[in-house]
């Protein structure tokens, strides 16, 4: 499984996304984001789903942008243009994994901005390459193991939150994703875009880097349920102190 977020705010775009890749019983590392960066054109894609599949879109679509690179002007242009290889995959091997019993299951999450684009994008592309643009009043996708990280996201995250800020909560959230599950884990890969700046910042979290923060938001999460009221327990507790 997998656990990739991206985020869309005011002041850029912020990235997050693991990289464990599980097979069996065979643990590896790897990869899960794509940076694409020409002059003016800076675009970034995470996926989930089959690890051959993404590999061969992906190569697919780096082979379009060598192409036909400067011929994008837009971010929804290389969007479409990725959609277009996804389904070149979904074609070339949909027998082929049907007769092993599995799904063509990639999912992607695609950001960036290309020269002619007035700020920076956001989309989520289905495995049939059709694709959705992110909206300012829920600014963030998560693809993969998606159950434990989003509450968190929906209560802290807005359009105007900082980076900073952002980044913080994107990390949370995967926490909150790594202690539910055993298929997400680290190294964390992040990417960080300044609106406007058509440069993508490429950073790598290992877990020594990070455990502290994890364990200091256990804590504080211990603390918070402690500090909690209880008065609203009164009437079921009263009634259990009555048949006593």
């Amino acid at each position: 499984m997998t656990y990739c977020l991206g985020i869309k705010l005011a002041t850029g775009l912020v990235a997050i996304a693991d990289t464990r890749l599980t097979s069996g019983t065979e643990v590896t590392t790897n990869k899960k984001i794509s940076i694409h960066q020409l002059e003016n054109h800076s675009l970034f894609i995470m996926t989930s789903g089959l690890r051959s599949v993404r590999d061969k879109a992906v190569t697919y679509f780096q082979e379009a942008l060598d192409e036909h690179g400067v011929e994008f002007k837009k971010m929804h242009q290389a969007v479409n243009v990725f959609g277009q290889q996804v389904r070149r995959v979904f074609r070339e091997d949909r027998d082929a994994l049907e007769a092993a019993s599995m799904r063509f299951n990639l999912h992607a999450i695609v950001g960036g901005q290309l020269e002619n684009d007035k700020e920076h994008k956001l989309f989520l592309l289905y495995p049939e390459g059709n694709w959705v643009e992110v909206s300012d009043s829920s600014p963030f996708f998560v693809i993969g193991n998606s159950n434990y990280g989003k509450p968190l996201l929906f209560r802290s995250l807005n359009y105007n939150t900082s980076m900073q800020e952002a980044l913080k909560i994107g990390f949370l959230s995967f926490d909150s994703t790594r202690v539910s599950v055993n298929d997400v884990d680290y190294p964390l890969d992040v990417i960080l875009y300044e609106r406007d700046s058509f440069h993508l910042t490429e950073h790598r979290y290992e877990k020594e880097d990070l455990t502290y923060l994890s364990l200091q938001w256990n804590m504080l999460l211990k603390n918070s349920v402690q500090r909690l009221p209880n008065d609203w327990m009164n009437p079921i507790f009263d009634k259990i102190r009555e048949k006593v």
